[in-house]
């Protein structure tokens, strides 16, 4: 014979408050989270927060010194990128079990989360995916721009 109904439902009240708790616990633990990240050429380390916030930033060994500026940019965009991929896979570790179905009530099936959707690009980032020649070269352009004579600081851009 099948459970009653109160059971059944007591049941899956007391799951909903244990995923409340254990979603409670996750946020507790990724509010201190960070990851600190070294940039490949070693010339940049950055620290980013569980949003993907930049936290720290420090320039290694004097490297920076003998570096044109879209070298030192790119080497910075790189090191956050991969800092933010790290901190996107921590998330999805610390929620991950969040979004499994109930074994102990049936019919309770996970949630469904779209991490791709949430953290974009920044989970292939840590790979070398995530930063891709023509976002450098991107970036190089703003920087070719915003040294351009006839621009001054502050100006809106078209």
């Amino acid at each position: 014979m099948s459970e009653p109904m109160e059971q059944r439902i007591a049941a899956a009240m007391a799951e909903l408050e244990a995923v409340r708790a254990a979603a409670a616990q996750a946020e507790e633990r990724l509010a201190t989270a960070s990851a600190t990240v070294r940039s490949r050429d070693r010339a940049v380390e950055v620290t980013v927060g569980a949003g993907g916030e930049l936290t720290g930033l420090k320039f290694l060994d004097d490297k920076y010194r003998t570096m044109n500026p879209a070298q030192l940019a790119a080497s910075v965009m790189e090191a956050v990128g991969r800092g933010r991929a790290r901190m996107a896979r921590e998330v999805m570790d610390v929620f991950g079990p969040l979004t499994e179905p109930s074994g102990n009530v049936p019919g309770l099936r996970g949630v469904d989360i779209d991490w791709e959707h949430i953290f974009g690009p920044a989970l292939s980032a840590e790979t070398g995916g995530g930063w891709s020649r023509r976002g450098g070269d991107r970036l190089r352009d703003e920087i070719h721009e915003d040294t351009d004579p006839g621009r001054t600081r502050g100006g809106s851009r078209s």
